[in-house]
């Protein structure tokens, strides 16, 4: 049995599921992806409260696929293409099957 399997830290995978697992952010998303927005911006797109922004804003980027940065008393917001791409090979690492022989079946076998 693979030890490193078992000992897989799953913590960061769910903070990149969580980002892609509500409609708000997904559209936030969506608005990214034409490149930088003020929040300001994403509040007027969005027709959301500023809590709700907040709130939606911290997970994306406590996830690793979006980055902040601030100028004045705005925050601006952009995909970070570098999570992108860890959410996309862990989906793919995820989704992989591999052809391993369960342990069950090689007792059986004997």
């Amino acid at each position: 049995m693979d030890v490193r399997k078992i000992e897989r830290p799953y913590a960061n995978d769910v903070r990149v599921f969580k980002a892609f697992c509500d409609e708000n952010r997904l559209r936030i998303l969506d608005l990214l992806r034409s490149g930088e927005k003020c929040a300001c911006r994403l509040l007027e797109d969005l027709h959301i409260g500023q809590s709700t922004l907040s709130h939606h804003m911290k997970i994306l980027c406590e996830s690793g696929v979006v980055h902040s940065r601030i100028e004045g008393k705005w925050t601006y917001y952009s995909i970070d293409t570098d999570g992108i791409q860890y959410a996309k090979g862990l989906l793919e690492d995820l989704a992989k099957v591999e052809e391993i022989a369960d342990q069950c079946d090689n007792d059986e076998a004997q």
